[in-house]
């Protein structure tokens, strides 16, 4: 039969940061360590400094030996909750106005390109104008 896992908010799990209510966070799991803060071998200061919040980069910094890993086992108390599906970015919406009309489109890409036309205008007047020339 699968267990029950208590989940806790970061929010919740802030409000328990003191000597006499002291929770951590550490590879997203909760801890109460109230009743260890006077046993651990690095004083009860290490773990005041890192009570209410995310302790896993503090923990991990310390090199704790398996025996410490085993031991944490038994204060666990659930896991933090997170959201289950990612956060979404939010879109941005362009105001642009897209032009539809294609012969608004062609009449934008003639002023932008008249060159050609003008020249291929240019050249099939001389082209005709030698060709009336040399038939006379």
């Amino acid at each position: 039969m699968p267990t029950l896992i208590k989940l806790f908010s970061m929010q919740e799990v802030s409000l328990h940061n003191s000597n006499h209510d002291c929770w951590v966070v550490i590879d997203g799991k909760v801890y109460d360590v109230t009743t260890y803060l006077d046993e651990h071998p690095g004083g009860d200061d290490v773990i005041l400094a890192a009570t209410g919040k995310d302790a896993t980069d503090d923990f991990e910094d310390a090199g704790h030996s398996n025996d410490a890993r085993e031991l944490m086992k038994s204060f666990c108390i659930g896991e933090l909750d997170t959201p289950s599906s990612p956060v979404i970015p939010e879109l941005e919406i362009s105001h642009k106005k897209q032009e539809t009309d294609v012969a608004q489109k062609l009449l934008n890409l003639t002023k932008q390109h008249w060159a050609v036309p003008v020249a291929m205008v240019g050249i099939s007047v001389v082209a005709g104008f030698l060709y009336i020339m040399r038939k006379k």
